[in-house]
């Protein structure tokens, strides 16, 4: 395949090598948009349903932590006094009768409602009950040893054993009122919790569903109206009324669409004027919509590249396999010029067709080296497609030039020349033409496919 020769920038102010050059950015007004509206509303909308279930949740944590408690601790120390209460009346009562009968199964008795009492004793929390614990093995030491005094026969007097006995039920009187009281307590705190829980609950799942009913009317009321503008303004674009404004005010993306209809409409009258222009056989833009676009890049005055795209041997071709065959090639060009720049220039890029075989593109020149050789591999792979397999054995084809000479034309390239067009350095599109003839004599008259940058050659 032919060589492809890059010629470098020498006097524009952007090359496809170094990005130079710094863009303008139009200060932006900060507005909300539809959607930021609807999630700032819908968000206050969740957070009230989400606070009200997190309250209702933290309500019920804690009054499930307050009856665990009450049934782990409260419940359990009361059902505990209970027995002890019990187990001293008992133990008081078998060590009497053995004090008068001094039968041994009183004794046994007493051992058992003694394991029991040490057991439920020692059952009780001391981290909770300190001192109740220290305060009832104290008394309880008192009253066992009365008893031994009874089971050992060195007393007969059950007075001491029936004080003892006194004072720990006393003991525990007390601790099963105040543990009573603390209960009560925390069962009317747990009421109490509840109501505000439920109440609150309420409130806000309440506040967050009345929020969301007028979010959503107020929504429904603007989106359709807009729509309902929109609507009308569709079918009088329709009609050909380009100049319609659907009078919606801006600040959201109805908004945005509103100006990007209006923009539409100067678009689709733009494109019809264009369209008695455009070449019948591509269908890309001729030359009136190629002096627009080049009217506008120079009057934006930021750097860019027109690209000058020309069929080499193109005439030697067309006499050869005659008007049809050429015509495909044309079309088949554009075809693939067009597909290369979308793929590897910017969205806004333009494609035109001058004539002929003669092709413009007009993109940002940072590009410009990888646009051209996307354009030239395609093309290079394409066009042997378009040759009888004797033409493409020999390489060549044999013909008349444009002088009437003999001649032996070679398989046929694709030349491109690139003008990088800086800011204030071209006045109009005749003078950007002017240079890019100038580049594409110098492209073409090197062999093979090339692009080419103003004047100095450089070989890949």
């Amino acid at each position: 395949m032919p060589k492809i020769r890059p010629l470098w920038l020498t006097n524009g102010r952007c090359s496809p090598k170094i990005k130079t050059g710094t863009m303008t950015m139009k200060p932006s007004i900060n507005r909300f948009s539809l959607v930021q509206k609807l999630f700032a509303s819908y968000a206050a909308m969740t957070l009230f349903t989400m606070a009200a279930l997190l309250f209702a949740l933290l309500g019920l944590f804690s009054l499930n932590k307050t009856a665990r408690e009450i049934a782990n601790n409260d419940l359990v120390f009361i059902d505990s006094i209970n027995k002890l209460h019990d187990s001293i009346i008992a133990q008081e009562r078998y060590a009497g009768k053995f004090s008068i009968l001094k039968g041994g199964e009183f004794t046994e008795l007493f051992k058992k409602r003694e394991a029991e009492f040490q057991r439920l004793s020692g059952s009780i929390d001391i981290s909770r009950h300190s001192n109740d614990k220290q305060a009832l093995d104290k008394l309880y030491a008192d009253f066992r040893l009365a008893a031994d005094g009874l089971f050992t026969a060195q007393v007969t007097d059950t007075a001491p054993l029936h004080k003892s006995s006194a004072n720990i039920q006393t003991l525990l009187e007390t601790l099963y009122s105040r543990e009573q009281l603390m209960l009560d307590a925390k069962l009317k705190s747990a009421d109490q919790k509840e109501s505000f829980t439920v109440k609150w609950s309420l409130i806000l799942s309440v506040t967050g569903f009345v929020l969301a009913i007028v979010v959503a009317a107020l929504s429904i009321f603007n989106i359709s109206s807009a729509i309902a503008k929109l609507k009308k303004a569709t079918h009088r674009i329709a009609e050909g009324d380009f100049d319609y404004d659907p009078q919606i005010p801006a600040g959201d993306e109805i908004g945005e669409l509103a100006k990007d209809f209006s923009r539409m409409a100067e678009r689709l009258k733009v494109l019809e004027q264009m369209s008695l222009d455009a070449s019948p056989l591509t269908r890309l833009p001729g030359n009136i919509a190629i002096e627009q676009v080049l009217t506008r890049r120079l009057a934006d005055d930021r750097p860019f590249a027109i690209y000058y795209a020309d069929l080499d041997n193109f005439k030697a071709y067309n006499d050869r396999y005659g008007y049809v065959k050429a015509s495909e090639v044309i079309k088949i060009s554009a075809q693939l010029i067009d597909e290369a720049v979308r793929k590897v220039a910017e969205p806004q890029a333009f494609v035109g067709h001058v004539g002929g075989d003669d092709f413009v593109i007009i993109a940002d020149c940072e590009r410009a080296e990888s646009i051209c050789r996307q354009i030239i591999a395609d093309f290079e792979a394409e066009i042997v497609r378009h040759y009888s397999p004797e033409d493409l054995a020999r390489g060549a084809i044999e013909g008349v030039d444009r002088y009437g000479v003999e001649r032996i034309f070679p398989i046929m390239t694709i030349s491109i020349a690139v003008v990088i067009c800086g800011s204030g350095e071209f006045s109009s599109a005749v003078d950007i033409a002017r240079a890019a003839a100038e580049i594409k004599d110098h492209a073409k008259g090197l062999p093979g496919s090339n692009f080419m940058f103003n004047r100095r050659t450089a070989s890949r």
